[in-house]
């Protein structure tokens, strides 16, 4: 076992800020931006089997979300600890923090899969009445859900590594998947170079096989090179009082995100209502956002370790310069973001080989909810400074306002004019005010840094 390091000999608490969270940060965003690749080029494939098949993918979308949030909401709140635990120089605590996370990932991945077994088909029966649909779409969620322990496994492997700071090895992981997972799509869906055709559930068997190469490529950079965590694989159980701190940092997460599917399911829901293009739309939006938004998740991936590391350490001035130098580069970033969905909206939908229908509707929606694209950097860098540091329910408090007392009542009311662009006017009356109470927390949180 490894001795335990001098205090701030990680260089989380000792490089200059700037440097640190960009190259902390780079890496993070580069694999984060292959993942948004992946996202639309899944989509792409299956677009070019039917509008039914896109529908089918985009229904599906809540579900994957949930999936989603349990891991990675699990993965932050045993990121962050460890994090600060090892600003603390107590690497065999971090350890026994790492064994619990592993345990508890393993634990919902089981549940899941069951979860998908027995009503995955059922849940698209729930939504529509087109058998293309319900068929495609149970294919698919069968297989993602019933086989997702490499999604969790391959989530927590990633985040061991993100909390001690070895980011380009984490970027190693998702490469590895989304990049087997992009060349593998395909093959799976159309049958090419003697694959078998397997339509929609290819693409679910192309995500699976770059998962599993993942979490292998996880478990052998966690073993070379996580020296500090290296016992952790030993360790793997279930310890009360620690995964309860795990979840007082991270579901949070687990529950915006959760909250998140539950509307986007309901949103599904209103958009249906009007015509099933408007249902392409938005699951085309979720698609072509990644890309503006996966490089802020890797840069507040970053930021959370730095965080919780100097704030651990009593190192407050460094915390101070991590976060305003975060918020300020993530709203610059989706300003321009903003500014590509409006001068070339057509352009970004062709890429789902829309009917004319869902071009007109979606030109429309892309221009309006793009608006809340620099309101939406603040709010997820401010959000993520509150879990950092100890002050996790302000962000759970923020996405409960923002979509549940907000976002979906506004949708479903201007719903009611019977007017489709409408509804796309919800996004940024609830993004204003996810600013407002974001812009208030991160203040009230900041105000216990000491001088």
């Amino acid at each position: 076992m490894s001795q335990n390091p001098a205090p701030n000999q990680n260089k989380m608490g000792t490089q200059p800020i700037g440097r640190l969270l960009l190259t902390m940060a780079l890496p993070m965003t580069i694999s984060m931006l292959f993942q948004a690749l992946y996202n639309v080029v899944d989509s792409y494939f299956v677009a070019k089997l039917s509008q039914d098949a896109m529908n089918a993918v985009s229904l599906a979308f809540p579900v994957q979300s949930l999936l989603i949030a349990f891991s990675v909401g699990t993965g932050v709140g045993m990121s962050a600890l460890i994090s600060r635990t090892l600003g603390e120089q107590r690497p065999d605590k971090a350890r026994e923090i790492a064994g619990t996370g592993l345990f508890l990932e393993l634990a919902m991945a089981a549940v899941f899969s069951l979860l998908g077994l027995l009503f995955a088909r059922s849940y698209f029966g729930w939504q529509t009445k087109n058998e293309t649909i319900i068929r495609y779409g149970g294919d698919y969620l069968i297989l993602i859900m019933g086989i997702c322990f490499f999604l969790f496994a391959q989530v927590s492997l990633e985040r061991l590594l993100q909390a001690t700071g070895r980011t380009d090895k984490s970027m190693l992981c998702q490469l590895t998947g989304a990049g087997i997972n992009i060349v593998l799509d395909p093959l799976f869906i159309f049958g090419y170079a003697g694959f078998p055709r397997l339509e929609v559930k290819g693409a679910a068997v192309a995500t699976l096989i770059g998962q599993g190469i993942a979490t292998l490529v996880g478990i052998l950079l966690n073993l070379k090179y996580n020296t500090e965590l290296r016992a952790s694989f030993k360790m793997i159980r279930f310890r009360p009082q620690i995964s309860l701190a795990i979840y007082r940092i991270g579901m949070p997460s687990i529950l915006m995100q959760s909250i998140g599917s539950v509307v986007n399911f309901s949103m599904n829901q209103i958009l249906i209502g009007f015509t099933e293009a408007a249902t392409a739309v938005y699951g085309a939006y979720f698609k072509l956002q990644s890309f503006i938004f996966m490089p802020i998740f890797g840069l507040n991936n970053a930021m959370v370790p730095i965080i919780s590391y100097n704030y651990g350490a009593a190192l407050y001035d460094r915390v101070r310069k991590t976060y305003r130098l975060s918020i300020s580069s993530a709203v610059c970033f989706m300003g321009l973001g903003t500014l590509v969905f409006w001068l070339i909206p057509s352009l970004l939908l062709s890429i789902f080989s829309p009917t004319p229908e869902m071009r007109e509707i979606g030109v429309r929606a892309l221009r309006v909810i793009s608006l809340t694209f620099p309101f939406a950097g603040f709010c997820i860098i401010a959000g993520s400074v509150c879990q950092a540091i100890g002050n996790p329910l302000h962000s759970l408090l923020i996405s409960i306002c923002r979509q549940v007392v907000v976002l979906l009542p506004a949708a479903y009311l201007f719903s009611l004019s019977r007017k489709l662009d409408n509804v796309w006017l919800a996004f940024p009356l609830a993004e204003i005010v996810s600013f407002v109470l974001s812009y208030f927390f991160l203040k009230r949180t900041v105000r216990k840094l000491k001088n």
